[in-house]
């Protein structure tokens, strides 16, 4: 499926008032999803999909912050702070930053915990919950998708 054609998707979908359009054939796959928050299209591609498997021992790129080691099992029964979107997730505004926030870091509905790169566009999320952040669930640099857990959050 080309640009043009996934553009014409997404527009069809704004005229008829439609929020989610899902498409699956042999090795592609492609859903579109319109977050009410947002109001702005995701689109998650995926053709030819093959499992990957990172080395525990894996080492970050340089300036990308890794989430802690005790942070790696989520807590259970905790709400999360989910992505909104398919990108790359930082825990840094700039290479060389602190973190945006930190295992014990209370947080509001408009602190910002990280941001995720998607075409090239750097969106800060936010915590949208009061609480404090219990673990860190991605790691900096590495590809997060849409829904997929960021942080388990204690709510205040």
């Amino acid at each position: 499926m080309e640009l043009k054609e996934i553009k014409s998707v997404i527009d069809l979908m704004s005229r008829n008032g439609l929020s989610e359009f899902e498409l699956e054939k042999d090795d592609f796959k492609i859903r579109i999803c319109k977050s009410s928050a947002t109001a702005v299209p995701q689109v998650v591609y995926q053709q030819n999909p093959v499992p990957v498997t990172i080395p525990a021992a894996a080492t970050a790129a340089p300036g990308v912050s890794a989430a802690p080691a005790a942070a790696e099992t989520p807590k259970q029964n905790l709400p999360t702070i989910n992505s909104p979107m398919v990108g790359t997730f930082y825990r840094t505004p700039s290479p060389d930053s602190a973190p945006y926030v930190e295992v014990g870091t209370e947080v509001n509905e408009d602190t910002v915990v990280c941001i995720i790169e998607a075409m090239k566009v750097m969106n800060e999320i936010k915590a949208e919950t009061k609480g404090v952040i219990t673990a860190v669930l991605a790691e900096g640099g590495k590809s997060v998708e849409f829904g997929q857990p960021l942080f388990s959050i204690k709510p205040l």
